[in-house]
């Protein structure tokens, strides 16, 4: 066993909080947000530069780590770009069909009920900035590094499911989590990742996670529990496992199955592409 990448995985841990810690502090400064009002709701600007800040953060400790601990430089991580629009299309597209379909199936089936249409273009703006943000940082930091280190130590579909715990725990203190929608996130962390351990690139995942979590929004969702901008409003007759109560889709049996689903045919294409690069180049 590689026992580097595991443990530059521990070793991140304690500069993240200090490092991201600090440029929170930095961000809810700039943002106007009072230090210790657990009650302040943020506006969507302030939102916006809080994750800003943590998104700095975050690539900062990434940079620093890739280049003393890894001696690599910071697109390793799986930032190269050449040849991959069609994977940032097809994610992108994936995360629209997905919430789209959600939210007609949920409203056909009377668990969402129609309230508002809510469309503000700056809201819009801020909203779209901030999910690009946290796809970018997320899967920077959680596949990026997280997953690229553990599969140095580890088989990789034993890495991919430990960085889906880790990137189910950094989500665990969301609003209106349950143990349910604990491990509907991670198997998003699985979704998320699996592409990864065959490609080593994060423009699939960017994307999908980008696309998940802003139509999400949009379609009237929250957003792992958080309640967002959305376009489209409609109230929750009873909070259950099929409408994802106040969590949001993640909450739902629909997006855990829809998560296993994507796993799967995801695996399947990679392996069936393996097996053909195989065959070609045997003839």
């Amino acid at each position: 066993m590689n026992h580097s990448g595991w443990a530059r995985v521990i070793a991140l841990i304690f500069p993240y909080f200090i490092i991201v810690g600090l440029f929170q502090l930095a961000g809810a400064f700039v943002a106007g947000i009072p230090f210790g009002d657990k009650d302040f709701q943020e506006t969507s600007l302030q939102q916006l530069i809080m994750t800003f800040f943590s998104f700095l953060g975050t690539l900062l400790l990434v940079w620093i780590f890739m280049k003393y601990m890894d001696k690599q430089n910071f697109m390793d991580v799986g930032l190269q770009i050449k040849n991959r629009k069609k994977d940032i299309i097809i994610g992108t597209l994936l995360g629209l069909v997905i919430m789209g379909l959600a939210y007609v199936s949920l409203w056909a089936a009377e668990e969402i009920i129609y309230s508002e249409f809510n469309f503000d273009v700056l809201e819009l703006i801020y909203t779209t900035l901030l999910f690009l943000l946290v796809a970018i940082l997320e899967e920077v930091l959680f596949r990026g590094y997280i997953l690229k280190n553990l599969m140095l130590s580890f088989n990789k579909y034993i890495a991919l499911i430990i960085s889906s715990i880790v990137f189910a725990i950094a989500h665990g203190a969301n609003p209106n989590i349950s143990l349910f929608s604990l491990t509907g996130l991670f198997l998003a962390g699985i979704a998320l990742g699996v592409s990864y351990i065959y490609t080593k690139n994060l423009w699939y995942p960017i994307a999908f996670h980008f696309s998940w979590n802003l139509f999400q929004s949009l379609f009237g969702f929250n957003v792992s529990g958080q309640d967002i901008y959305s376009i489209i409003e409609f109230t929750v007759p009873e909070n259950n496992m099929m409408n994802g109560g106040q969590f949001g889709f993640e909450g739902s049996i629909f997006s855990l199955i829809t998560e296993l689903t994507l796993v799967a045919l995801i695996i399947y294409y990679y392996q069936v592409k393996k097996r053909q690069t195989i065959r070609n180049e045997n003839i």
